[in-house]
């Protein structure tokens, strides 16, 4: 907690006796502070323990209660976060390497006397410092004044870098302004610790290799070969290789990051969600839940509940952004997730049952469901029958509800569903139903749809899988369809050695798609994946067994790893010297080991387009030298197969020391939502029309002065497709 000085600190001294300094160390600045539900009991009152955020501001504060009374809600309160003497560090979030820019340290002095402030950067072998302007860093400085002190930041490193700067009140025989400075009664120093993320110029790339090894008492060894391509840029390649005891350990590590994706809409954030429902419930069913996992996750289950109900209709449904038509998908998708949520946190009964209301409007006398809003990813298209998609998926969610098939509206969705039996030739769909009467206890219509899908699995190396079609082989689909199909494995009353040696095979494939993070591509496929894994997991799940990872280079480099039941969790992560390189990975021993690479490299922003493109051009007035506001100018075109695109991201970053007001390109067609992060604007389009088109215009301005300026990225991508992108550079023109 930043420290109130207000009463003590004016306690001024002109003592000369030695006195052990007060340093403050501020380096935590977040931009919102406290989003907690709290319960209030039967007393009335609560109390909320937190600390203060380093920042030297007024927080504006908002409260809200719920009870079977009705709504209250507080008159916001102000809290001051001062002290009489800080420093303020005035620097870019980030900066390319080759860009230099000036850091500003500014001294502010609200005591009633003079003081004598020095000021001293913490050294760094991550950058040099540069004296700049009159390269004095001891100042008076009296009541009420300021005092900037500048450098010339240099950076040696990419990466994440700290810097430290310090500013005391130190005893002085020096007069200010016709007064003796003081000191305080013990000297004060301030010291801000601020980020400074350093990039390589370009592009980042990532490649990342996983394995599910299982030695079985004796040893499993895989190759690998780091490679890196022609034109990778030179020191900016970067490798690490983990260990896990547990398929589900790098998705527990990430629970707020499985996927490297803007979560502005209401399906990536009831995507965020759900993962954390389905590992809570493994490691309760494993006994491997301990408070700290429990207290991490539901946090994140209170937050995300919360910014679920911005998307939620008055009618009880769901969309994309809040606004529109409800969709049938999403709302049966938020339906068994907060279903499922109810077990770690308070989700109003009511809502859910309004929901539910709502998709029960919109099955038909037949028992098949209405489409309602568009499938969340065009490329299921193939062959499928909306209609029956779109029921196989309200069902399965009624059922993992507790829904029995004795129920009408389940009923008349399974006989709806069984109309469809036979019929089928699209894969996405068989998994889907295969997965939904298992769920069912139809064993014998899941047993046909199985054995269809076998006809059409795709097998090699020890591992199982499915695809839509040849021309998405890997796809987030191939995830998805391949994930029901393990569901459908695992929901059987009794698991067969057969379904098992399948289950072991799949699993093994779906390892292999894991980003570094523990999601997959996409936020759908994440989903469905880690709710299969999970489930697998607690199938095979047992507390014994140890084994040893070793990972050597061929140039004799080596890591060791163990692995027990009292670390299954454990992430041990290295990082790997020789890239590009060769390396073995052997596990010895009679656990299941999880084992992944991952390897971060830039290369030249491609010029090449897939069946997505964009162009951008700048321009603006360069005889200012500081604070030029420039015209961003961008085209992004869509020249594929089909009518339209599935929604589409356009993710800007911004040069360095530049920013954005995001609401400029609000009313743009078929823009659906603008976002900022850091130092990016992240746009949701509904959709590119094929052949048409769309142009925007944004205006850019400079607030901190960086020299050598570096062209900046803009990319657009398929929210579902992400390999279907396009990327392109601008930069100032004053350049």
């Amino acid at each position: 907690m930043t420290e109130d000085f207000t009463d003590d600190y004016v306690l001024e001294s002109l003592s000369s006796a030695p006195y052990d300094p007060i340093k403050t160390v501020r380096k935590f600045f977040p931009e919102t502070w406290i989003w907690q539900l709290v319960e209030v009991r039967d007393s009335g009152s609560a109390q909320l323990p937190v600390t203060v955020p380093d920042t030297i501001t007024t927080w504006e504060t908002e409260a809200f209660c719920v009870s079977s009374r009705g709504l209250g809600l507080a008159p916001p309160v102000q809290l001051t976060v001062f002290q009489p003497f800080f420093l303020e560090l005035s620097l870019p979030y980030s900066i390319i390497r080759g860009e230099v820019f000036e850091l500003k340290a500014t001294v502010f002095n609200y005591l009633t006397k003079c003081i004598m402030v020095k000021v001293t950067p913490a050294s760094s072998s991550d950058y040099t410092l540069k004296p700049s302007s009159d390269g004095e860093y001891s100042s008076c400085l009296c009541a009420n004044g300021r005092k900037t002190f500048k450098w010339t930041l240099i950076p040696t490193v990419l990466g994440v870098l700290k810097v430290t700067v310090s500013a005391e009140a130190e005893q002085s025989q020096t007069v200010c302004d016709n007064e003796i400075v003081s000191v305080p009664e013990r000297g004060r120093i301030d010291t801000v610790t601020r980020s400074l993320i350093v990039q390589a110029e370009g592009t980042e790339k990532t490649k990342s290799q996983s394995w599910l090894l299982c030695p079985q008492g004796n040893s499993v060894s895989e190759e690998l070969e780091l490679t890196l391509p022609e034109d990778v840029i030179e020191g900016s390649a970067r490798a690490s290789v983990s260990v896990l005891g547990d398929i589900l350990g790098r998705a527990l590590k990430n629970l707020d990051g499985l996927l490297r994706m803007p979560y502005g809409c209401g399906e990536q954030n009831i995507a965020l969600l759900a993962p954390n429902i389905y590992i809570l419930q493994y490691l309760e069913n494993t006994e491997q839940l301990t408070t700290a996992i429990r207290e991490m996750a539901t946090g994140f289950l209170k937050s995300g509940y919360q910014r679920q109900l911005n998307y939620k209709h008055y009618s009880g449904a769901y969309s994309t952004f809040g606004s529109g038509e409800g969709n049938t998908w999403l709302t049966a998708f938020v339906v068994r997730t907060f279903g499922k949520a109810q077990r770690y946190v308070f989700i109003d009964p009511e809502i859910i049952n309004r929901s539910k209301q709502w998709l029960i409007s919109m099955q038909r006398s037949d028992g098949c469901f209405i489409r309602k809003g568009r499938l969340f990813n065009n490329r299921m298209k193939g062959g499928v029958n909306d209609d029956v998609t779109i029921t196989a998926y309200i069902t399965a969610s009624f059922l993992e509800l507790g829904i029995t098939v004795k129920d009408p509206v389940v009923n008349k969705g399974l006989l709806c569903l069984k109309s469809s039996i036979g019929n089928q030739t699209n894969t996405y769909t068989t998994a889907l139903l295969a997965y939904t009467f298992s769920l069912a206890g139809e064993t014998e219509i899941r047993e046909q749809l199985l054995e269809e899908l076998y006809g059409v699995a795709i097998s090699g190396d020890g591992r199982l899988h499915w695809a839509q079609s040849a021309s998405h082989d890997s796809s987030p689909l191939s995830v998805e369809i391949s994930s029901y199909v393990l569901l459908a494995l695992l929901t059987a009353g009794q698991l067969t050695a057969a379904d098992l040696g399948s289950a072991n095979r799949i699993v093994s494939w779906l390892v292999k798609q894991q980003n570094p993070y523990g999601g997959f591509s996409s936020t759908q496929d994440t989903v469905v994946a880690l709710q299969a894994l999970a489930l697998y997991s607690t199938k095979v799940f047992s507390s014994d067994g140890s084994g040893t990872v070793t990972v050597k280079s061929a140039d004799g480099h080596s890591h060791n790893f163990d692995v027990n039941q009292n670390y299954k969790l454990l992430y041990q992560e290295r990082s790997l010297q020789d890239v590009p390189g060769k390396y073995s990975i052997e596990v010895k021993g009679s656990t299941c080991v999880s084992v992944q690479t991952a390897l971060f490299y830039n290369v030249p922003t491609p010029t090449e387009t897939s069946t997505l493109s964009i162009t951008a051009t700048t321009d603006g007035n360069c005889t200012k030298s500081y604070g030029a506001t420039l015209t961003l100018k961008f085209t992004i075109t869509y020249n594929g197969t089909l009518n339209s695109t599935n929604m589409v991201i356009v993710d800007i970053k911004l040069l360095s020391g530049f920013t954005a007001d995001p609401g400029e390109l609000k009313n743009f067609f078929l823009v659906e939502r603008v976002d900022s992060k850091d130092d990016h604007i992240i746009m949701y389009i509904k959709e590119l029309p094929r052949y048409i088109p769309l142009s925007f215009e944004l205006h850019i301005t400079q607030v901190l002065p960086v020299k050598n300026l570096k062209p900046a990225v803009i990319k657009v991508y398929d929210y579902y497709q992400t390999s279907d992108q396009s990327e392109t550079e601008y930069n100032s023109p004053c350049v």
